[in-house]
């Protein structure tokens, strides 16, 4: 479920660290107090992590009530970025490379030749 990027309109990622063990209404807090956005965005998904990189929590607002997703991985770890503590957008595709295992942000792109 949680991987199926065309079930959502917009994705964020929470850059820096999250505390997991906030709930429903702290990541909702989170986003309203720290990121200055609308967590009642339907359709838009908002992903944290926490010091380990080997679990994620995902929040999205369905219109009538938010879904709370938690996802840890048995082997392997998230490139979850860390250098700054804001909400960034992501395209479908980095969210597929992130499921992937890959980093959001690819260094260097293939040019293709003309």
């Amino acid at each position: 479920m949680l991987g199926e990027v065309n079930l959502y309109s917009r994705i964020y990622l929470a850059y820096g660290y999250t505390d997991l063990r906030f709930g429903i209404d702290g990541l909702a807090r989170v986003i309203q107090d720290h990121f200055e956005l609308n967590p009642f965005q339907k359709g838009t998904l908002f992903l944290f992590c926490g010091r380990r990189t080997d679990r994620i929590k995902g929040l999205l607002w369905e219109g009538d009530g938010f879904l709370l997703v938690y996802k840890r991985l048995e082997a392997g770890r998230f490139k979850w970025p860390r250098t700054a503590s804001e909400a960034r957008e992501i395209t479908p595709e980095q969210f597929a490379w992130l499921m992937q295992g890959l980093a959001v942000e690819q260094k260097n792109r293939i040019q293709e030749v003309s």
